[in-house]
This record gives structure tokens, sequence and C-alpha cells, in this order.
């Protein structure tokens, strides 16, 4: 008995043990679940909110009522409305079975500023930032706006600048943005220095690249600030100037910019491997088209064997043979050159492999850009249309066409693949620039004194590129009224009409002893009959009336005393390869005109005039010219009176007065104009080395010539035709507030009686 309640007791043990494990097991989970604060979300309350909807809260909330509570859910709600930007601070707590959300809600922005700003003005800044009045503030946009508006200021080259935000707090949970800025002052280059140059000097690289050292005369100039942009321009031009001098290999290791302790300025440094220069070894042209000889191209290629290696040369001869090849019928071609290098002997051998080119057609062209001036005033420009055959050579002479025009500032063209691959979008960019102009005038002569005029005038009028001029000149010796109009496109065709109408009093007495008084008009029109030849015609009436003629004057003018009506019709050939129409480099003028007066009106004579002009730039800088001008007068059934006689001097021959050679009354003085004239000019055009950023040119030249011949005789006649020779030199430059010019000559074989002058200035000004 005993033996059996121990053992029954301790079976009882046993089974209460296995009991109570059976229990804990069971309790285990319910214990760790609540040990993690899970449970069942019965309602979740949103506190703080004022203009935030509570439904807009519950949107980005990863938890929701009827959910289980998941710590890991509660900070991804936490997280979503946090990246709202809607609100400041965010709370999430529990209260049993109720989750609570309270938040602060970000400020509404009352109004933005900006204090301290005198360079960049507050539009500019306020289309930078995206900080907005009325939107939600955030800490994030304020930081991103003072990044940007210091960006602004780093690229106009202010790298000191420095802007603090601050923020107003204001009723009703709204906030003013002030931005103070503090502008600092300009950060200037205060050296430039080259490691690796040996072919080229430290001066010669600063002068081929845009950016400049700071220094007191570049007050006009941005160059001398550091621009980003700029350096890696820079970089473009010191490849180009060592490729177009020989140098193939040359390469650009490094350009870095760095900042002074002082934040004040920057020293740059060019890291350069110059190589060795080479020239042109062998030129050959090979083409795979049939019917094509390629030796007949060979005087299109401006690569010339043994010569210094020219890569923009290259690239010029390709536009050329593009060029040639379409007028000559061949729409699709392309053109690679090929090069081979031998380094020993240091050679570039360049094939032009002529092959059959990919048929692509132009599908559309699109101009952007142009305000004001009229689409179709472009598109008259281009050398080709939509539809027709892509050709390089054509659009370049299209941008060139548009350039000239004078309407803009840049004109860029790119091409984008078309809706097929044989087709081709043409993308033309322009930026405006003002055409309205505002030119004064004026000049020294010993025979006039001081010259004054002013020209009011309007080259692209109402944007369709119509030209209306009114120019009023006054001097002590002459007052003129001028009044021009040209329609560039008459009746939507190639024919440039316009007409002229004038007035001029011009008191004569120092040269020719008389007044002159001359009423009249012209009509004219002009139109291309090649790509570079053109021909004009001109109609003009007009009434001279010789007054005033003192009574010492020569007998010669006082024989023509009274008036006479002049009715003439001339025509004028103009062949023109210039490069550019207001400052060629390269490139020649030859113009041959004829008129006649006797189609009615009181005066018969025959007139022709020759004008020329070569430009040869020996070198990038240096641009030499010769120019030439010449009149020939011949009287029908009547001798030429003296108003329509060439009279020489002033502009069109430098070192003399207006009128200062030709025939003279060798007892009066008087200048009578002469019937024949020639006159020529050698000058050369270069950069002035300390003002070179600021495109001031000087000048030297020479100009001579003679003028003779007239329809007169009598013992005082002092008629001779020997030549004239006067030199001098001039500087010209296009400054901000016009075109300015200066020009100082002296003879240097001259007549006795010839009348001199040795300066002449004019300036100009647009608006």
């Amino acid at each position: 008995m005993p033996r059996v309640g121990r053992e029954g007791g301790a079976l009882s043990r046993v089974i209460l043990g296995l009991a109570l494990a059976l229990v804990l097991a069971c309790l285990a989970p319910a214990v760790a679940m609540a040990q993690s604060g899970a449970g069942i979300i019965r309602e979740i309350k949103v506190e703080g909110n004022n203009r935030i909807e509570t439904d807009t809260i519950l949107t980005k909330m990863k938890l929701l009522p009827g959910d289980r509570y998941d710590a890991g859910r509660a900070d991804e709600s936490l997280k979503a409305l946090v990246d709202s930007g809607l609100f400041a601070d965010v709370v999430i707590s529990r209260q049993g079975d109720v989750l609570l959300v309270t938040v602060l809600e970000n400020p509404v922005i009352n109004r933005i500023a900006f204090e301290g700003n005198k360079r960049v003005g507050d539009e500019q800044l306020q289309q930078e930032v995206i900080l907005r009045p009325r939107e939600v503030y955030t800490r994030r946009k304020v930081q991103s706006d003072t990044q940007r508006i210091l960006q602004i200021y780093r690229r106009s080259g202010r790298f000191a600048a420095t802007v603090e935000p601050k923020v107003i707090s204001l009723p009703q949970n709204r906030v003013d943005v002030v931005f103070e800025i503090n502008e600092g002052p300009l950060t200037g280059i205060r050296k430039i220095d080259f490691i690796g140059n040996r072919a080229f000097s430290d001066g010669t690289l600063r002068d081929a690249i845009v950016t400049k050292e700071t220094a007191w005369w570049r007050f006009l100039s941005s160059a001398d600030t550091y621009d980003p942009d700029r350096l890696t321009l820079d970089r473009d031009l010191l490849r180009r100037y060592y490729q177009e001098r020989g140098y193939a290999d040359f390469r650009v290791v490094s350009a870095v910019a760095e900042l002074t302790p002082e934040r004040d300025a920057f020293f740059i440094t060019f890291s350069v491997e110059e190589g060795e220069p080479y020239n042109f070894g062998n030129i050959d042209v090979t083409t795979s088209l049939k019917n094509l000889d390629p030796e007949s191209l060979r005087s299109e290629i401006t690569t010339i064997e043994g010569e210094t290696f020219n890569a923009s040369a290259i690239e010029a001869s390709r536009v050329a043979l593009t060029f040639t090849l379409g007028r000559l019928g061949y729409a699709f071609v392309e053109i690679r050159p090929r090069i081979s290098r031998n380094r020993e002997e240091r050679l570039i051998s360049v094939t032009y492999d002529i092959s059959e080119g990919p048929r692509v057609y132009v599908e559309r062209i699109n101009i952007t850009g142009n305000v004001r001036t009229l689409d179709k005033v472009i598109r008259r420009e281009f050398r080709v249309v939509e539809g027709d055959a892509f050709n390089t050579a054509k659009l370049r002479r299209s941008r060139e066409r548009v350039r000239s025009l004078g309407f803009f500032n840049k004109v860029e063209m790119t091409q984008e693949q078309g809706s097929r691959p044989d087709r081709v979008i043409v993308n033309m960019d322009v930026q405006e620039q003002s055409t309205g102009e505002l030119t004064f005038g004026a000049g020294f002569s010993t025979a006039e004194s001081v010259i004054g005029d002013i020209s009011i005038r309007e080259r692209n009028l109402l944007g369709r590129g119509q030209d209306l001029r009114l120019s009023l000149t006054a001097s002590f010796r002459r007052q003129q009224i001028d009044l021009s109009f040209t329609e560039p496109y008459f009746l939507d065709k190639e024919v440039a009409a316009g007409f002229d109408l004038f007035s001029t009093r011009r008191n004569l007495q120092s040269r020719s002893s008389f007044d002159q008084r001359l009423v009249g008009g012209r009509l004219r029109a002009a139109y291309e009959i090649t790509e570079r030849l053109r021909n004009t015609w001109r109609y003009t009436l007009r009434n001279d009336d010789i007054h005033d003629v003192d009574a010492g004057a020569s007998a010669f003018i006082l024989a023509e005393r009274g008036s006479e009506i002049t009715s003439s019709l001339g025509t004028t050939f103009t062949y023109d390869t210039l490069d550019d129409r207001f400052l060629p480099t390269q490139g020649y003028l030859l113009s041959i005109g004829g008129e006649i007066a006797g189609l009615g009106g009181d005066v018969y004579y025959v007139q022709n005039t020759t004008q020329g002009a070569y430009y040869y730039p020996f070198t990038e800088d240096y641009v030499g010219s010769l120019s030439f001008n010449s009149g020939h007068l011949v009287g029908i059934a009547d001798d030429v009176g003296i108003i329509n006689r060439f009279f020489v001097g002033g502009d069109n021959f430098r070192g003399f007065a207006s009128g200062g050679i030709g025939p003279r009354d060798g007892l009066t003085k008087d200048a009578l104009g002469a019937n024949h004239y020639i006159v020529g000019t050698a000058e050369l055009r270069f950069p002035l080395a300390f003002v070179r950023e600021f495109g001031v040119l000087g000048r030297v030249f020479t100009d001579f010539g003679t003028a003779f011949g007239v329809d007169v005789n009598g013992p005082t006649l002092h008629d001779i035709s020997d030549p004239r020779v006067t030199g001098g030199f001039g500087i010209s430059w296009a400054s901000p507030f016009g075109p300015i010019r200066v020009d100082f000559a002296l003879p240097i074989v001259k007549d006795r009686l010839d009348e001199t002058e040795f300066f002449r200035f004019s300036f100009g000004t647009r608006f």
C-alpha cells in the first residue's frame, strides 16, 4: 500500500507538469502578441490639422481601421506624411485600439521678396525660384531656391555672392520668405597660365581664347569674369588654333580654375600637349560616281601639298566640293576626307572620297526665335524648300543669307531625323536684334569744316523685311534731306523695288563759288541673275539749279547759271563673293554700271562707272584688300555740265577734301569737276592688341588715283591727269554706342592746286 501511494503521487506530479506545460505553450503566442503591442485598430484620429482635410491625411496612411496594428506599417505611414511636404512635424501614437495621428502643418507662403540684389532684377530671380505665394512652405524648397540664386550669380561671374533666407511668421499660419542677398564683387581672372606650350607663347594663346585676364580697360566686357561654359569654349578654340597651324596631334590635357581663398578671383591653368607640326602630303580625289572626272574638281580644294596642315581647310574643301557637285546635278553625294599620317616625315595625306550618299529629303523646315520678323521673310532666303534633296552646302548658304539680313545677332541651324529614315527636319533658331538705327555722323574737312548728319532707319519695317530711311545732313556748306523705301521682295518675287526722294541745298562757294539746289526722285529695282550676280535698274528725275554765283567766280561757272532737268535711266551689274557684307575677310566684288541721260529733260550724256574690291586673309587676324573706283562721262551732242561731273576727294580719296583733286580754274581756284576719274586703295586691317576683345581694328592704307577731263577750254583752265598718292592710318570700332571710324591721311604726291584734308571722323548709335 505505501509503495502504491508513492508511485501514484509521482504519477500525479508528472501529469500536473505536462498540463502546466501545455497551458504555457498555448499562452506563449498571446503573451508574445501582447508584448509586441499587436491588436485591432478600431479608429484613427487626426489632430492638429486646420487647413489639410482629414481624408487627405488618411489617404497617405498605410494602416486603416480594422487592420491589425503593425509597427513597420506605422513607420511607413509616418514617412509618407512627412514626404508629402504638407507638415513640419508628424507623431503617430496608439491609445488602446485608437491610432492617434498628430500633425503640425507647414505654413503657407504669403510673399516672396529679395533684398540686396542690384545686378540681378527681381523678375529674373522670381523666374528661377520654385517657391510661389499661396503654396506650402518647406525647408527643402527654400534650400533649393537658395542654390538656384547662387547659381545665377555664379553664371554672371560673382562667386563671392551669399544668400541667406529669412522666414517671417504671420498670423493664420502664414509666412513671408525673404532672401537676403550679398552680391559681392565680380570674380575676375587674376592670371591665365599655360603649361606644355613651346611653339606659341602664353601671350599668343591668351589672344586665341575668349576668357581674358582682368584689366581696367575691360570695363565694357564680361570676358574677364569666370564662366565655366566659356572655359569649355576656350578648350575648343585652343584646339582649333593649333590644328589650323599644323599641330594635328594637339590636345588640351586639362583646364583648371582655382578660386582664391578670398573668393574674389580665379587662377586658370591650361595644360596642353602640342605634338609635332605637320605639312600636307599627297592630295587626291577619288569617286565612284559615273561620268564624273575627279581632276575637274581640284580647283575647289584649298588643301595644297607641301603647305602647313590646316584642319579648317579640309572642312572648307569638303563644303566647296559638295556645293560644286550640287550645281552639277549630284544632289546625293557623300564626301569623306580620308586622312593618312606619316609621323616620321610629319606629313598628312588627304584623299577626298566622293561616293553616292543616302537619298535624303527635307521633310520640314522649322523656324523659332523670330518674335517680330515674319516667317516668310526668313524662309524666302532659304536655298532649299520642303521636299528638296538635302544639301549641306545649300543649307550653309541659306544660313549665310539669313545672317546677312542684319536682323538677327544669332542664327543657328540644326538637323534631326524625320518621320522616315530618308527624311530630315531642318531647324533654324534665330535671336532678333534691334533693326532701328539712329545714326549721328561727324566729320571735318578744310572745305566744309564741321559736318553733321542724323539718320533714322528701320531695316525691318513691321517685321516684313522692308527698309525705310530718313536722313538729314547739315553743315556750314550743305543741307540735305533724303527719304527712301525698299521692298526686298516686290509682289513676292525675287525683285527688290523701292524709291528715293531727295532735296539738297549746297553752299559750294569755297569749292566752286556757287550754291546748288537739287530736288528729285528715283525709282529702282534689283534682282539676282545667279546666286552671286545681281542686276539693278534705276530711273532718276531731278531738277538742278545753280544760283548765287559769286561775282568773282570762274567764267566757266558763270556760264552755267540757271536750272536744268535731268531724266536718266541706269543699270548696274554686281558680282559678289564676299564672305561677309559688313566686315569681309575674303572674296571679291565687281560692279559695272552705266547711265544714259536724255529721256526727256535738258541734259544728254552717257556715264560709265566701275567698282571692284578683293580681300585676302594673310593670317586669321591680318586681312589685306585692294579696291578701285572709276567713272567716265561723255556728252551727247552737248557738253557735260558741272552738276553731273565727278568730284573726287573725302570719302573716296582720303587725304584730299571733297572735290580736292581734278580740273580747276587756275585763276579763281574754283573746282570744276572731272569727266574721268579712277581711284585705288590698298589697305591692311588688323586687331589692336590691348583692346582686341572689344573688336577695335586698326588700318593702314594708301589711296592713289587721278581725276581729269572737262568739257570747257580756256587759258585759265588747270587740268592735269598726273596721279596723286596719299598714305595714312585709321581705327574702326563696333562700339556698344555704334560704329566709330577715324581716319588720318597725308598727301604723298599732289598737285599744287589740290585741297587737302588730314582728319575724318564718324560715329553712330542704334536704338
